[in-house]
C-alpha cells in the first residue's frame, strides 16, 4: 500500500530533513513507485506538487529536498496503486475547497465495495477510492453544517463518525487538513513523534543523513512528525492505535 507524512507545528517549519528519508522509500528503499506528492500550506494559500514518477527518481521532489519551504501544515504521500492506474491525476494529496479555504488529503489503504452517490459540487477527476473517500467526506461535511464553519470540536465530531463509516469498507489511514488543523486517521499502521525544546539530534534510516535540531530551531517550537513508519533510528515514535483519530494543533496533539 501507499505511506502517508504529515507534519504540523507552531512556526513555520521546513520538512526537507524529513522528505529526505520519506521520499527514499518511493522506489528506492520501499516499493512506492506509482507517484508522490506533497502539499504545503502557506497563509490562505497552498503549493502542491505532484508528478507520476517515483519518488526516488523524480526532479520535482529534488526540488522540494533541496527548496526549504516552511509551513504549519504538509501533508505527503508516496503510492502504490491498487486502484486507478499511474497517472497524475491519480497521484495524491487531493485538493479542494469547502467554507471559503483549501482542504488537502491524502489516503493509504483500500477500500472495497465503496461508491457513495455524489450529488453535490465534490467529483473526483482521476480514478481511485482516495479521492472518491475525500470528496465524500466534504460532501457529508457540508449536508451537516450548511455554509457556516463548525467549531473545531463539532467538527472532529463530525470526522470521526464519517472516517469509521469509511474505514468499514477497508483499510483507511488518512490525513487531512485546513491549514489550522491536520487530521489523522489510523486504520492499520501511523506512527507521531512530537520533538521541543530541549531538541537532539535526529539520524534518518533510510539515508545516510543527520540533523541537530538544536541548531536550527528556537526553544519555543514545537513540531509534529506523522508517518506511516518512523523515519529515524535514535528517536522513540509512538504508534496510533487501530481506529485512532488524532488531531494535531500547534505541534501537537489536542485529542
Amino acid at each position: 500500500m501507499c505511506q502517508l507524512l504529515g507534519m504540523n507545528c507552531n512556526t513555520p517549519t521546513d520538512i526537507v530533513f524529513s522528505f529526505t528519508g520519506f521520499a527514499t522509500r518511493g522506489g528506492g528503499t520501499d516499493e512506492h513507485k506509482d507517484g508522490w506528492g506533497i502539499a504545503f500550506f502557506e497563509g490562505a494559500g497552498v503549493r502542491l506538487f505532484v508528478d507520476h514518477e517515483p519518488a526516488i527518481a523524480s526532479p520535482v521532489a529534488e526540488l522540494i529536498k533541496q527548496y526549504p519551504i516552511k509551513s504549519t501544515n504538509v501533508i505527503s504521500h508516496i503510492r502504490k496503486a491498487t486502484q486507478g492506474h499511474v497517472a497524475l491525476e491519480n497521484c495524491h494529496p487531493f485538493i479542494r475547497e469547502l467554507w471559503g479555504r483549501y482542504w488537502v488529503f491524502a489516503h493509504n489503504g483500500d477500500l472495497k465495495e465503496f461508491s457513495p452517490l455524489l450529488t453535490g459540487a465534490f467529483r473526483p477527476v482521476g480514478t481511485t477510492d482516495s479521492e472518491r473517500a475525500f470528496c465524500y467526506l466534504l460532501q457529508e461535511l457540508r449536508k451537516r453544517f450548511g455554509d457556516t464553519p463548525p467549531s473545531q470540536s463539532a467538527l472532529t465530531d463530525a470526522l470521526r463518525e464519517l472516517t469509521s463509516e469509511i474505514a468499514s469498507h477497508g483499510v483507511f489511514n488518512m490525513m487531512l487538513s485546513d491549514g489550522a488543523a491536520l487530521y489523522v486517521h489510523c486504520s492499520t499502521r501511523l506512527h507521531y513523534i512530537v520533538r521541543k525544546y530541549p531538541f537532539a539530534q535526529a539520524k534518518l534510516s533510510d539515508e545516510d543523513m543527520t540533523v541537530d535540531f538544536a541548531e536550527v530551531t528556537t526553544p519555543n517550537d514545537r513540531v509534529a512528525i506523522i508517518v506511516t513508519e518512523p523515519l529515524t533510528t535514535n528517536e522513540t515514535w509512538n504508534a496510533f492505535t487501530q481506529g485512532e483519530m488524532k488531531v494535531f494543533v500547534d505541534g501537537q496533539p489536542v485529542s
